[in-house]
């Protein structure tokens, strides 16, 4: 039987959606007020506290979502569970290294085979995990989860996800050649979500420069064109280096063993068999 990605219902997506665009108005925000409320509130250390709590109840309701539309049950949960355990041990591997974070790459394959839904969950409650575990825990934090969780969303939602092949098919060369477009179809993904990545999180640090006379800082109440023109100019000059990193690792990670961990997660999706229905049958009769 072949391995399915958890669906999205009606539900599912509709607190998707919710929580995304929850998530754009807290980075953007700083861009569409005027230069005093800007001045005053810019630095996210008021509204992090909220996002956060905000934040945490939404992600419960994308799970409460799936679990009424049928797609994730007490085995998909302990899944995510055990996921973001392994995520979590993995980022402090590669913090703080020139943007080399191997926790990048499980997301990638985990959102990929087990769909956007849990990709996103996974992703938001893997950096809430690794910040409890390593005392990262600061008003950088909900942003950072919102950012993975878009990260690993976008994996589950790539074209072809079918949640893998028979192992027949997989022997074959028609099997072969679909699995390795699919590793070059990840790895593509995966480099520039992890520059998108960087890019959003970009945003969060830079309207915190202000007032400090440089072409590149971020200017309360200008015309939001030419913020976003100071903004590419500080990406380019600040963390283009460290986002290559984390893409170049991401890319390697994914070509060399990304196979044989998306077989591994296969082989645990059908054999937890998350859309089986369960069925209770009386004695047989003699």
């Amino acid at each position: 039987m072949a391995a399915r990605p958890i669906r999205l219902g009606p539900r599912s997506v509709a607190a998707l959606l919710l929580v995304s665009l929850t998530g754009v108005f807290a980075f953007g925000w700083p861009l569409l007020v005027d230069a005093e409320v800007a001045r005053a509130h810019a630095s996210h250390a008021q509204d992090a506290p909220w996002l956060l709590a905000l934040l945490l109840p939404l992600l419960i309701g994308v799970v409460v979502a799936t679990l009424s539309d049928g797609g994730v049950d007490a085995k998909a949960v302990a899944m995510l569970g055990v996921l973001a355990a392994v995520g979590a041990a993995l980022r402090p591997l590669g913090a703080g290294t020139a943007g080399l974070e191997p926790m990048f790459f499980l997301m990638l394959l985990s959102g990929r085979v087990l769909g956007p839904g849990f990709g996103f969950v996974l992703g938001a409650v893997t950096i809430f995990a690794s910040a409890l575990l390593t005392g990262g825990v600061g008003p950088w934090m909900p942003f950072q989860m919102l950012a993975m969780g878009w990260f690993s969303m976008g994996a589950g939602l790539l074209p072809g996800a079918t949640g893998g092949t028979p192992a027949r098919a997989e022997r074959g060369t028609r099997g072969r050649l679909r699995e390795r477009g699919e590793l070059l179809m990840l790895a593509v993904y995966g480099a520039v979500a992890a520059f998108a990545y960087g890019t959003v999180m970009n945003l969060y640090g830079w309207v915190t420069l202000q007032g400090i006379g440089s072409g590149i800082a971020f200017q309360p109440g200008e015309p939001v064109h030419e913020n976003l023109v100071r903004f590419a100019a500080y990406c380019l000059a600040t963390s283009m280096g460290w986002d290559a990193g984390r893409a170049a690792l991401t890319v390697v990670l994914t070509l060399t063993i990304g196979s044989t961990v998306l077989k591994a997660l296969r082989r645990a999706t059908r054999r937890a068999a998350f859309e089986a229905q369960v069925t209770f049958e009386g004695p047989e009769r003699p």
